[in-house]
């Protein structure tokens, strides 16, 4: 098949530990060089954690895979700084398309408000995406990337793990403090320890067809029930960079996966779609089977799961990839905390509370639009075809089409980590939902709330509050920095100069202000992953602290964490 991308070929290299007598022992070890991994490697390396992450390859995924990334991955990769040329690449959409037999019967926007720094979606496929994560690690002196390296043994307890790694060069061993693990949805390591991964497999196979082409059809997502084209099955359009086209064709179960994905069956499905006239050529094919499964405990001694070997999901409504990213900056500022002697080692098992919490959501989604797409039996799918009728004319049925509810942050709703709200705040900004971006000016001069935030505790403050509590905050900010647990204040229009840890920032247009119901006053505290913490009306440094050593797990035993 021809190709628009050729893949970059890292080199082996023999490392000293391969030649060391005894094990050499790293902090954390990441198995797996996919976006789970390389996203931990660099999550850990802004807070100077360093990792060697091992991968079984030399390059990066073949084929487009996972193609839509959301737009708080898009924010996670921007504070990784590998955003930028994703967005340069992808293609830009906000809008999709549903489509029952010829006629269009929904239309929905993802993204309908302004001011944001990044789209609801782009579509870009997956080795560029890897491929700029290998790049930003490359610039990183706290990762290693060890490629042709591939653990075959994993042993772990409470004080660690021990590994085999095999090589060209033979098999040599290694120890870690942690080992973080993201070899695959069908997990060799996982499996080796015992472990399961416990859900769902649909009785439907789906044939993934990208081809190369150049079309006037517009950049966004386009979904057909009962294609004109494909009669009786659903089907799916995206555009991709380079001209790269996805097309999903659904085939039913009997269908037979090797007969599909040759070209002389995958061209008259193409011309059916398109026209004989169109000029294309495939670039990659494959035909998958939907699962929706986790493990029961994505932590197992000292390895944490993360990625498809913690969760899988289908992928209609880009939960995949999307999902693996909140997991990952969820993880990373918690591990971080624990090995610098900032938090107790409590705090990591919240990674399995906050992310069962977003794996259960992401599946719960994913198995109902899977549903939808594919009824299992003649009333299920009256159903489907009723609801789709009635969504030409009546706006109430259009909220029940399924096409693949779209990957959203998860908001930690019930996490321990959280205080609960004392005052009166309207919007979505409440203690445990991921923050919102805003346009503001000043500050750093990056013109966004986002790129203020990060890698580190924020107070985000407006308001006329009493001197002394403003220099009673900034002495508070100025003891936890000086101990290594730094703090940082967000000033929100606040006159004169800006003192210790703080930054002065301008909210000119009144969006911040909006979005999150600043009124006269409000105080946030803000997490590392920026995610909200607590909220108050009223400044105080007392409720501060009080508030930060919660969401740092020092009121957790290990059974309230669990």
């Amino acid at each position: 098949m021809p190709s628009s991308y050729n893949n970059p070929v890292y080199p082996y290299i023999h490392s000293p530990d391969q030649d060391a007598a005894q094990p050499v022992h790293h902090q954390v070890i990441i198995v797996g060089g996919g976006p789970a991994g390389l996203a931990a490697a660099m999550d850990l390396a802004l807070q100077g954690v360093k990792t060697v992450v091992l991968d079984d390859n030399n390059t990066v995924s073949v084929g487009s895979r996972a193609i839509c990334l959301a737009k708080r991955t898009l924010e996670i990769c921007d504070r990784y700084g590998c955003g930028q040329p994703m967005l340069d690449k992808g293609v830009t959409w906000n809008l999709g398309k549903v489509y029952f037999g010829e006629e269009q019967v929904y239309e929905f926007n993802l993204l309908p408000e302004q001011d944001h720094k990044v789209p609801a979606f782009i579509n870009l496929q997956q080795y560029y995406m890897e491929e700029y994560m290998v790049n930003r690690c490359n610039q990183m002196p706290q990762v290693e990337l060890r490629w042709l390296h591939k653990v075959t043994h994993v042993q772990t307890d409470d004080a660690g793990a021990a590994i085999t790694v095999n090589t060209r060069d033979g098999d040599y061993r290694l120890t870690c403090d942690y080992l973080l693990v993201a070899d695959g949805a069908n997990s060799p390591i996982r499996e080796s320890l015992g472990l399961e991964s416990k859900g769902q497999v649909f009785e439907d196979r789906f044939l993934i067809a990208d081809i190369i082409m150049k079309a006037d059809f517009p950049a966004e997502r386009r979904f057909w029930f009962d294609a004109p084209f494909h009669p009786g099955q659903s089907t799916l359009l995206h555009k991709q960079a380079d001209n790269v086209w996805r097309i999903d064709f659904q085939l039913g179960w009997d269908a037979d996966p090797e007969e599909e994905k040759k070209i002389e069956n995958i061209r008259p499905r193409v011309e059916a779609m398109l026209g004989r006239e169109m000029e294309w050529e495939l670039e990659w094919a494959s035909v998958y089977t939907f699962r929706c499964r986790k493990m029961d405990s994505f932590i197992h001694h000292r390895v944490f799961f993360i990625g498809d070997s913690a969760h899988q999901v289908s992928p209609f409504g880009a939960r995949g990839a999307n999902g693996a990213l909140q997991g990952v900056e969820n993880l990373g500022w918690k591990l971080a905390a624990v090995m610098q002697g900032r938090a107790p080692a409590a705090l990591l098992q919240t990674y399995d509370t906050e992310r069962q919490h977003g794996a259960r959501e992401n599946i719960l989604h994913s198995t109902r639009a899977t549903d939808f797409m594919t009824p299992k039996n003649h009333i299920t799918r009256v159903f489907r075809d009723t609801v789709l009728d009635m969504s030409r004319q009546y706006p109430f049925a259009r909220t029940l089409v399924n096409s693949g509810r779209l990957s959203k942050p998860c908001t930690y709703e019930q996490t321990p980590l959280s205080t609960p709200d004392r005052d009166v705040f309207e919007g979505a900004m409440r203690p445990g939902s991921p923050c919102t971006d805003a346009p503001v000016s000043g500050g750093n001069g990056s013109g966004w709330l986002l790129n203020h935030l990060g890698s580190g505790f924020h107070v985000l403050l407006k308001g006329d509050f009493d001197p002394g509590q403003i220099t009673a905050l900034e002495a508070l900010a100025t003891r936890l920095t000086a101990k290594g647990d730094p703090l940082n204040i967000i000033r929100v229009d606040a006159p004169g100069t800006p003192g210790a840890n703080t930054v002065h920032v301008t909210d000119s247009r009144g969006v911040l202000a909006e979005r999150y119901d600043l009124q006269a006053s409000a105080v946030y505290l803000i997490r590392p992953d920026q995610h909200v913490a607590a909220r108050w009306r009223q400044l105080e440094p007392a409720a501060i602290e009080a508030a930060l050593q919660r969401a740092l797990g020092f009121e957790l035993s290990v059974e309230q964490a669990a």
